[in-house]
C-alpha cells in the first residue's frame, strides 16, 4: 500500500518521536543507523518532511533532525501524503486509472471499507500519541535478526 520510500518515512518520524526533542538533534547518520535505512536515501526523506513542516531541523555542527511539540500534534497521514501524495487512500490497488464505483476491479469494494477505517485512525492520531504506545509496548522500527 506505501512506497519504500514512505515506509522509511514513517519509521523516522517514529523513531524521532521517542528519541529526539528540541534539546536533543539527530543527525541522519544516526537514523540511519538505527534503522537500518540507506543514508542518502534518509537524508532526502527527511529534507522532504522538513520541507512539508513535519519535523524540524538545525543546520551546523550541533544540528540534526528532531520532532518539536508542535511537530508531535500532527498525524502518519500526513506524513503519507507527503511522501506518497494524496492518491494512497483513493487509487486502485490494482494500479487501474479507470477503476471507481461504476467501474471497479475485483477488489475495489473488498479494500474500500478497510480504506476508510486505516485512514481515519491514521488521521485522528497524533505522532506523540503513537510514540507513547509504541514505548509502552516496546514496539520495534527495525527488522530484528532471527
Amino acid at each position: 500500500m506505501f512506497s519504500k520510500s514512505c515506509k522509511y518515512a514513517i519509521r523516522a518520524v517514529l523513531y524521532l518521536s521517542i528519541h529526539s526533542g528540541e534539546d536533543k538533534m539527530i543527525g541522519v547518520d544516526v537514523i540511519s543507523d538505527e534503522l537500518d535505512v540507506p543514508k542518502h536515501f534518509l537524508a532526502k526523506l527527511l529534507q522532504q518532511l522538513s520541507r512539508a513542516r513535519l519535523i524540524s531541523s538545525m543546520k551546523g555542527r550541533s544540528g540534526g533532525f528532531f520532532l518539536s511539540e508542535k511537530d508531535l500534534e500532527s498525524n502518519l497521514l500526513l506524513v503519507i501524503e507527503a511522501i506518497d501524495g494524496p492518491g494512497t487512500f483513493t487509487d486502485c490497488v490494482l494500479g487501474l486509472k479507470t477503476c471507481s464505483d461504476k467501474n471497479p476491479c475485483p477488489y475495489h469494494f473488498k479494500i474500500t471499507d478497510f480504506r476508510s477505517k486505516f485512514y481515519a485512525q491514521l488521521k485522528e492520531e497524533t505522532v506523540g500519541e503513537i510514540s507513547t504506545r509504541i514505548k509502552e509496548k516496546n514496539f520495534k522500527l527495525k527488522n530484528i535478526p532471527l
